[in-house]
């Protein structure tokens, strides 16, 4: 499931990257996760009060964290994708413990 995810990340990554004519190495992929973060932080701020509302309602705000989850999940498959990490055997390891 989430390999098939990670692909369909990967052909609308690339796709944006070609149409902007960015160079995705392997630390692009590390750093614009690092930047997402920066946005989903920001965003959370911004619905706990901690950051200004921009002129944008709860509702909206709300749907910026929503967003900005998405990305960071994105980014996260991404940087899987490009360094061939296996996260459904690592979820399996480190999450669903079994006895």
């Amino acid at each position: 499931m989430l390999k098939d995810l990670a692909t369909r990340f990967e052909k609308a990554s690339a796709l944006y990257a070609a149409t902007h004519e960015l160079q995705r190495d392997r630390d692009w992929f590390m750093l614009k996760l690092q930047e997402e973060i920066g946005e989903l932080t920001q965003a959370f701020n911004r619905l706990t009060g901690r950051g200004r509302a921009k002129g944008r309602t709860r509702e909206e705000i709300r749907q910026d964290l929503a967003d900005e989850a998405a990305d960071v999940l994105g980014h996260i498959l991404l940087l899987a994708h490009q360094h061939e990490l296996d996260l459904e055997a690592a979820i399996e390891r480190k999450w669903l413990f079994r006895p």
